[in-house]
């Protein structure tokens, strides 16, 4: 069945997200910043919004992309935001990754209109969002989520109910975790196969199909080797999850040391002007972190 859609927030991973929204059968509304960045999905036949607020009034479901808190924050429940269109049975799928309590506070803004907010940050870089293999990690209401779940499926491969408002981002702020100690893991890793003459190729395929082998391996081990540092996501949006996870890390009484480190090393890639490359640029900074003088022999 046909249902009228609003996207709001085309970049990297919004664009491809609505796109298969729109190649799904589905009659979809969008809007962003830059307006140039719809007109493709404008040629294939989505309409175009002057504000959130108008994306949203005639869509039964408006789902959400945007880099940070404040942007979410703005679109869904600001001056000219979703929240001036919300009517019982609207649901807001926000797929950012953004802070839970905000979350929660955006939540039950909606709820008092009749609306629902769930949310679904995803993980699978753009890649995953251009071949629909996304992870999606669900908080919200479970009657709202059963009702957008067919529509998910167009995105994601992996989708799970992980609880009530919020527990999809903290979800994500796990991903987060555990991405990010993984990458610095591979630079090291990769760092030490060069520093010791091995030939970085055969080193990949030697330990990628073993007890070391991780999407972090596969798919950034490459890149680093080749020196390839265009973003699949940003280092400025890692810092930014990695922000956010420490923040509630600490709430959660932890002091989580290797992520502390890994947010120290992207900080100096931000400062070596990387903040827009891949985060598989934080390999540079770590070589050269960790050179140091060999030994006099």
């Amino acid at each position: 069945m046909s249902e009228q859609l609003a996207f709001i927030g085309l970049g990297i991973m919004g664009g491809p997200m609505a796109g298969h929204l729109l190649a799904s059968g589905h009659s979809l509304v969008v809007h962003t910043r830059t307006k140039a960045r719809a007109e493709e999905l404008l040629r294939r036949g989505a309409r175009w919004a002057a504000s959130p607020s108008e994306a949203a009034r005639e869509a039964q479901v408006v789902f959400t992309c945007l880099p940070d808190t404040p942007d979410v924050e703005k679109v869904v429940v600001g001056n000219d935001g979703v929240i001036a269109a919300a009517r019982p049975g609207l649901v807001v799928v926000d797929h950012s990754t953004i802070s839970p309590k905000a979350t929660r506070r955006m939540d039950q803004e909606l709820s008092a209109k009749g609306a629902r907010l769930i949310d679904a940050p995803v993980s699978g870089g753009d890649t995953g969002a251009k071949n629909a293999t996304l992870s999606i990690m669900v908080g919200g209401d479970q009657a709202a989520f059963d009702r957008v779940r067919p529509l998910l499926a167009h995105t994601g491969k992996t989708i799970t109910y992980c609880g009530s408002s919020g527990s999809g981002q903290l979800t994500k702020l796990v991903n987060q975790v555990l991405v990010s100690v993984t990458n610095l893991a591979v630079c090291e890793a990769l760092a030490f196969a060069q520093a010791s003459g091995l030939d970085p190729q055969r080193t990949l395929a030697a330990v990628s199909g073993g007890a070391a082998g991780s999407w972090q391996l596969s798919n950034l081990g490459p890149k680093m080797i080749a020196g390839d540092f265009r973003p699949g996501f940003m280092i400025r949006l890692q810092q930014k999850d990695l922000r956010l996870a420490l923040d509630a890390a600490r709430e959660a009484g932890l002091d989580l040391a290797a992520l502390n480190l890994v947010h120290r090393l992207f900080d100096e890639a931000i400062r070596e002007g990387r903040a827009s490359e891949g985060t598989q640029a934080l390999f540079p900074v770590v070589k050269l972190t960790s050179a140091t003088a060999r030994p006099q022999g």
